[in-house]
């Protein structure tokens, strides 16, 4: 259950891959607490109408949007389809991320440039389309004290290597460092730029992690929690991150992760 707190009210926030997974829970979370939010997906209009639908019918505003994120000229369409119906935008969620595991050397350029390609030059381009809004409006106190919030959808792989999964982990290593330098060289225009890194969420995108006891048991090894996290738990730390309660906060990757990043092996003492 989210509670409506209002913290983004009359704010307009954008996510990416937002139809399903992680971004609808961000979706979902973030309309709870106020904004009207732009639903963008790739493939699929129903499971975007849907996910909007349980958004009108909590109360909420917002419109779904068809974009591949990868490509410039359907980028530059969707902002100028949210400028049109929203006037501007003042939260964008680089949600969009997909994974094309293979053994390293028997990865392809295609598998390597498709998953490089969503994951973090989607999140160049949208992050670009978005700081030109932000730098254009400027403050507006009765919204936000800040001219824009980013958030930046990462992932514990970040920081923790990956074998067999080359491709996903270096668009997330690649997601930090792009994360901390427009962090950098926007804050001066009060623009903030940070990234939620997730541990194992329950989502469709990982559904062999945790579908059966035996794999959900062995994944639980991994996280000092001992659960597996929810998408609710991802949606109210996109609040957080999007409000003015953290608003002296930039440039950081939050990790919602159970803990996974605290060597669990060391449990018992190594």
């Amino acid at each position: 259950m989210i509670i409506k707190q209002n913290k983004l009210e009359g704010q307009v926030a954008m996510i990416t891959g937002a139809s399903s997974g992680i971004g609808a829970g961000v979706a979902k979370a973030l309309s709870a607490a106020g904004a009207k939010v732009v639903i963008n997906y790739s493939s699929n209009p129903e499971k975007a109408e849907k996910i909007l639908a349980e958004i009108k019918a909590a109360g909420g505003d917002g419109m779904t949007i068809k974009a591949d994120v990868s490509n410039e000229q359907e980028v530059l369409d969707m902002f100028a389809q949210t400028l049109k119906k929203y006037g501007t935008l003042d939260i964008l969620v680089n949600n969009a991320g997909l994974q094309k595991d293979a053994k390293f050397h028997n990865m392809t350029l295609a598998e390597w440039n498709h998953v490089i390609g969503i994951n973090l030059t989607g999140q160049f381009l949208c992050s670009r389309e978005a700081i030109k809004e932000f730098m254009r409006r400027g403050i507006v106190p009765e919204r936000s004290k800040s001219a824009g919030k980013i958030i930046c959808m990462s992932s514990v792989h970040e920081v923790i290597p990956w074998a067999g999964h080359a491709n996903y982990s270096a668009s997330k290593g690649g997601v930090m460092m792009l994360m901390k330098s427009i962090a950098q060289e926007y804050a001066p225009l009060k623009i903030r730029v940070n990234s939620i890194g997730p541990g194992a969420i329950r989502t469709p995108i990982n559904h062999g992690a945790w579908q059966t006891p035996e794999a959900y048991n062995q994944l639980l090894k991994l996280i000092p929690a001992k659960r597996i996290g929810e998408v609710e738990d991802i949606g109210g730390a996109a609040v957080w991150l999007a409000s003015d309660d953290s608003e002296y906060v930039n440039g950081i990757t939050l990790f919602v992760d159970g803990g996974m990043l605290l060597y669990p092996g060391f449990e018992d003492n190594g």
